[in-house]
C-alpha cells in the first residue's frame, strides 16, 4: 500500500472543504444545505483527529479543531444541535469534544459535553431498557445507534459521573445480543422493534429481515470503542469482549477473496449485491486496532490489512486529476411509517445510491489508514 497515495487523498479532501461546506457530506450537498451538527461530519472529524495522533501533522488538527470550534459557543451551546430531536445520531459528533478538550483545554468543549449528556438522560427507552434510535423511530433499536451513543455515554461516565451508569450501558449491549443476534450466522439483524408494530418488523421476533454490512460495522466499532474506554475490571467487561470477538469471527466467515465484504454480507453471489466500502473499511479498522490492542489474536491484523488494500485496489482512483473513493452506500434505514420503501428487504438495500467520498466511507477508511500507519511505524 502506497502511504503517499492515501495521504494525498486526505489532503485533497481538506483542501476542497470549508467549515460550512465539507466535500464529504454528500447528503447535505445533494440537499443543497450547509453542514450543521451531524454524525457524518462527526465521523470525519474523528478520523482527522486520529490521524493527527499518529502523524502529528498540524493540518489535520487545525481543520478538525476549527470545524468544531466554529459550532461551539463559549457557554457550550452547540450551533445546529437539537437535544429535543432525541436522535442518537446527534450524539456521535460530541465524541470529538472530549479529544479537543484534552488537546486545547477550552472549557466550552467540556460544557458542550454536558448538554449532550442531558439528551442521554432524556432518551425514551424500549421496554427492555434500550434507547430508542430516534424519537421518530419509537420502540426501535438499530445497531447504528449503539455506535452513535454508547462510547460517548461511557466516556462521560468515566470523566464526570464516577461510572455510575456502567450497568445501563453494558445492559443495552447485552439486550442487543439477546434480541438481534442470529444464532446460525453469528451476525446481528439491522434493527429490532420491541413492540412489533412497524411494517418492516417480524411480528413474532420484532426483527428486520436482513443483515446490513455498515450496521454490522457500526456495531463492531461500538463494541471495540467501548472496550477501549470501559474499566477492564468491571464485572461484565469480559462478556462485552466475548461479544466483540465472536462478532469478528462471524464476520470473517463472509470476507470476500478481494478482502472486502458485500452490502448484504451473507448473500455474496446474489444478483446486484456489491462489495461495499464503508462497512469494509470499518471492519478493516476493527481488525487492525483490535489486534493491536490485544483484544484479538495478532494474526487477525492481516485480515484487516487485506480489507484495506482491497478497498484501495477496487475503489480508490483518480478522476480528472482528483482522487476519489467509491463504492460507498449513501444511506440505508428502516421506515418511518410513512416511508414503506425502506422495508429492510434485500431489494431495498440494493436500491440505495452508491456514491464517492461520503464520510460514512471516507472516515472509517482513514481510521483504518491510521492503523496502517501504526503498522508501518512498528
Amino acid at each position: 500500500m502506497a502511504i503517499e497515495i492515501v495521504e494525498k487523498y486526505v489532503n485533497e479532501l481538506i483542501d476542497r472543504s470549508t467549515l460550512d461546506e465539507p466535500v464529504w457530506n454528500i447528503e447535505k450537498i445533494r440537499a443543497g444545505k450547509k453542514a450543521s451538527w451531524d454524525y457524518i461530519d462527526g465521523c470525519m472529524i474523528m478520523a482527522l483527529l486520529e490521524l493527527y495522533k499518529v502523524t502529528e501533522n498540524d493540518k489535520y488538527f487545525d481543520f478538525a479543531e476549527k470545524y468544531i470550534d466554529h459550532r461551539i459557543q463559549e457557554d457550550g451551546t452547540i450551533i445546529g444541535y437539537s437535544k429535543d430531536e432525541l436522535n442518537l445520531d446527534n450524539i456521535n459528533e460530541g465524541k470529538n469534544l472530549f479529544t479537543l478538550y484534552d488537546l486545547t483545554g477550552k472549557e466550552k468543549y467540556a460544557k458542550a459535553t454536558a448538554k449532550i449528556y442531558q439528551q442521554i438522560l432524556e432518551m425514551p427507552r424500549t421496554k427492555e431498557g434500550n434507547f430508542w434510535h430516534k424519537k421518530i423511530y419509537p420502540h426501535q433499536v438499530w445497531l447504528d445507534g449503539l455506535y452513535m451513543a454508547q462510547p460517548y455515554y461511557l466516556e462521560y461516565e468515566n470523566r464526570f459521573h464516577d461510572k455510575k451508569n456502567y450497568k445501563d450501558i453494558f445492559t443495552q449491549f447485552f439486550n442487543v445480543e439477546k434480541n438481534q443476534k442470529d444464532p446460525a450466522t453469528g451476525l446481528y439483524y439491522h434493527a429490532y422493534d420491541s413492540e412489533r408494530l412497524m411494517f418492516w418488523a417480524d411480528k413474532e421476533t420484532g426483527l428486520s429481515q436482513n443483515f446490513w454490512l455498515r450496521a454490522l460495522g457500526w456495531f463492531s466499532m461500538a463494541l471495540l470503542d467501548s472496550l477501549t474506554l470501559a474499566d477492564p475490571d468491571y464485572p461484565d467487561y469480559n462478556h462485552l469482549l466475548t461479544m466483540y470477538r465472536e462478532l469478528i469471527d462471524s464476520m470473517l466467515k463472509f470476507q470476500s477473496p478481494e478482502g472486502m465484504w458485500y452490502q448484504v454480507p451473507n448473500y455474496p453471489d446474489r444478483e446486484k449485491n456489491y462489495l461495499e466500502t464503508s462497512g469494509s473499511a470499518i471492519m478493516a479498522y476493527c481488525l487492525m486496532k483490535g489486534a493491536r490492542l490485544g483484544y484479538l489474536p495478532k494474526e487477525y491484523r492481516e485480515h484487516g490489512v487485506r480489507a484495506f488494500n482491497g478497498i484501495c485496489d477496487k475503489y480508490l482512483s483518480t478522476v480528472e486529476g482528483e482522487m476519489s473513493l467509491g463504492g460507498i452506500c449513501l444511506v440505508a434505514g428502516l421506515g418511518p411509517a410513512d416511508n414503506t420503501r425502506r422495508d429492510g428487504t434485500y431489494e431495498y438495500y440494493m436500491s440505495e445510491p452508491v456514491v464517492k467520498d461520503d464520510a460514512k466511507g471516507t472516515a472509517p477508511f482513514l481510521l483504518a489508514y491510521a492503523e496502517m500507519l501504526r503498522i508501518e511505524e512498528a
